[in-house]
């Protein structure tokens, strides 16, 4: 049985949760990024209901340009536009597929991608040719925040090792004691690459 994203998200009502300990995470390496750069253009791969972003911005108004979320599940999605609308911030909710290159064309390069809860939710070889490929969806310099939980078999070692071979350098990896989760965040030093249309990154396999 799939999961059932928009229940998934009910975590986030209790802020003792492991899942809001984690998006305050998350949320603190948005404010660093976002203060990178004003003006950021952002994308947020598999954006859910926008809870990394929105709060963030609302926080801090100019801090970000074109904004755009790229989330598949209708309820979601709607919750996000809701969200966005009632904290008065500016951005685009793209109901698609966010595995799909095509999802991204018109919303980069970007100065700042958030890849929170993709990682954990797909194989480790998609989660390779993931970070291999997000080079195609950044700026110059652009920073990437991404998550990923550490139960055994840990893959954020190899995670961490193939950003290093795509181009990127370590800026954080934040990794609580007491929690599974991670919080990594790593930075484009090489040229970037042109976006591929019609290229799949990743599928869920939950």
């Amino acid at each position: 049985m799939s999961t059932d994203w928009h229940e998934w998200h009910l975590a986030y009502d209790d802020p003792e949760s492991a899942l809001s300990r984690r998006l305050r995470a998350v949320q603190a390496r948005v404010r660093e990024g976002l203060a990178l750069s004003a003006g950021a253009r952002v994308v947020s791969i598999c954006a859910g209901q926008g809870r990394d972003l929105i709060e963030v911005l609302a926080e801090r108004p100019g801090a970000a340009g074109q904004v755009r979320l790229v989330e598949l599940d209708e309820r979601n999605a709607a919750a996000a536009g809701a969200a966005a609308r009632a904290a008065r911030v500016e951005l685009e909710v793209l109901r698609a597929d966010a595995g799909l290159s095509d999802s991204y064309i018109g919303a980069t390069p970007a100065d700042l991608v958030v890849a929170a809860g993709v990682f954990g939710n797909t194989t480790d070889s998609a989660v390779e040719r993931t970070v291999r490929l997000l080079p195609t969806l950044c700026a110059p310099g652009a920073t990437v925040i991404w998550t990923r939980h550490r139960r055994e078999p840990d893959l954020t070692p190899r995670i961490r090792e193939w950003f290093t071979e795509a181009g990127f350098a370590e800026h954080a990896f934040d990794a609580p004691s007491g929690d599974h989760f991670s919080v990594g965040v790593h930075r484009l030093i090489v040229a970037p690459s042109a976006l591929i249309p019609g290229t799949r990154l990743f599928e869920f396999s939950r």
